[in-house]
């Protein structure tokens, strides 16, 4: 498409939203950025696009502003039902994320990955065993990169890997990936979306625009998902429990992959090297994936091997005074947590807390009563975690993320798991959830170096 002279308005000034502005401003656009905090709190950004040609309205947004466009294009963050883009609907005005613009110029092929959960280890998983194979591959999307900031990169020969939220699907157009993937769908984000059927057909849309030249994998063993299963695109699906028609299947201890009634075996179960029953499940997803990206079987096994893991997904963090400490920072919901917990067969002592974001906290009753030893609660959700358990494991109120890691050293024995797998978003103490991780692993450290005799800063 042509953007010279066109008037874009990016509404949202977090890391997508600067980046899709910059990408604009670079095309001749008439760019103008809309953002509701004020420039002290933006001002780095503001001065970037500002230098880059670009029309800034800090401190609010104005509904003339969005009707005076010809493009619209929202960052993740900001909601569809929002009074001006209401405004702009009814006038007619185009309003997309920025998947959907940056689709537009993408060349190369496109695997594009969502879910409640394991999309970021799914998205980094396949990026590997795709680099493993030798195939020129980019990965993007919620993962860290914005999509539209890899468009540059790409080539005729490249496979761009992209996690996609639900958030960014809401406002498509004609987005359509050569290979797409829905992993699972469990409660999430229901601050934002009415229903879990209105969240579920928002990851539905992944699958809106494909042909039958394109590929759709689903998770056969996931009920929510099946309902979503399209029509259009080629149809595969992936199953720990049972053997399926198209796709992987974990039989035994292997992991093969049935096509048109022929079998080829990917890898085994012992090449996965990451914790969790939910994890093969992830490793099903993306062997299915690399396959029919280009990817031979010895490539996918030696990738799979080799993959190490992503940050702030059960990571290990450190052992001290024999009590092991992981960070799943990444757990933003009660089913992630549920999967973290089921990844442990020991005792545990689990940190829980943060933004609600409508999540039932019940469901964590029965694996706290099993392997949990303790819950310390932080954050605004804390007390309706604790109502919710209704004392199905002891609980404190720490409050705080170093309050809670000291209580846990305190309260943990030796070969106990100290576990930070939150049920929650992080937006009420911090960032992000990444910014949540590192402060746990950085208090974690400090105790580590406290053990050691070594003095450590205050954090």
């Amino acid at each position: 498409m042509e953007l010279e002279d066109k008037r874009v308005l990016v509404v949202g000034l977090a890391r997508t939203g600067i980046a899709t502005a910059l990408f604009c401003a670079a095309r001749a656009a008439r760019v103008t950025a809309s953002e509701e905090r004020a420039e002290a709190e933006v001002a780095e950004a503001a001065a970037k696009l500002r230098a880059a040609g670009c029309t800034l309205e800090l401190g609010g947004h104005r509904e003339a502003t969005f009707l005076a466009q010809d493009l619209i294009v929202t960052s993740p963050g900001v909601p569809q039902e929002m009074p001006q883009l209401a405004a702009a609907r009814a006038e007619h005005i185009p309003i997309w994320s920025e998947i959907e613009l940056a689709w537009r110029f993408l060349r190369g092929r496109l695997v594009a990955i969502t879910g409640s959960n394991g999309k970021t280890t799914t998205t980094a998983l396949i990026g590997h065993i795709l680099e493993t194979a030798g195939i020129p591959t980019l990965v993007a999307g919620n993962i860290g990169t914005p999509l539209i900031s890899r468009v540059e990169a790409t080539s005729d020969s490249t496979v761009t890997v992209a996690e996609i939220s639900s958030f960014q699907l809401q406002a498509i157009d004609s987005f359509s990936p050569h290979i797409a993937l829905l992993l699972n769908l469990t409660p999430d984000h229901l601050d934002r979306h009415a229903s879990l059927d209105d969240y579920g057909h928002a990851k539905a849309r992944l699958f809106e625009y494909q042909t039958e030249q394109d590929a759709a994998i689903l998770n056969a063993d996931d009920m929510a998902v099946a309902q979503y299963a399209p029509s259009r695109p080629q149809l595969y699906w992936f199953s720990r429990l049972k053997r399926v028609a198209n796709g992987g299947f974990l039989r035994g201890d292997q992991i093969v992959f049935r096509r048109d009634g022929s079998e080829t075996v990917l890898l085994r179960r012992e090449d996965i090297g990451l914790r969790g029953e939910h994890n093969v499940e992830n490793v099903l997803a993306a062997s299915a994936a690399a396959l029919l990206a280009g990817a031979t079987p010895a490539a996918i096994a030696a990738g799979v091997r080799s993959f190490a893991g992503v940050e702030h997904r059960l990571e290990f963090v450190a052992e001290v005074g024999g009590i092991s400490f992981y960070n799943d920072s990444k757990a933003t919901n009660v089913d992630a947590t549920l999967k973290a917990l089921d990844a442990f067969p020991g005792r545990l002592v689990v940190i829980l807390g943060g933004k609600d974001k409508g999540g039932d906290f019940s469901l964590l009753t029965q694996p706290l009563r099993q392997h949990g030893s303790l819950a310390l609660l932080i954050g605004a959700a804390a007390g309706k975690i604790a109502a919710q358990l209704g004392g199905a494991v002891p609980t404190e109120m720490a409050g705080t993320m170093d309050r809670a890691v000291t209580l846990a050293f305190e309260r943990a024995r030796p070969g106990d798991i100290v576990l930070l797998a939150p049920a929650c978003a992080s937006f009420d103490q911090f960032e992000n959830f990444e910014h949540r991780g590192r402060v746990f692993k950085q208090l974690v450290r400090q105790l580590e170096q406290q053990a050691a005799g070594v003095p450590g800063r205050a954090g």
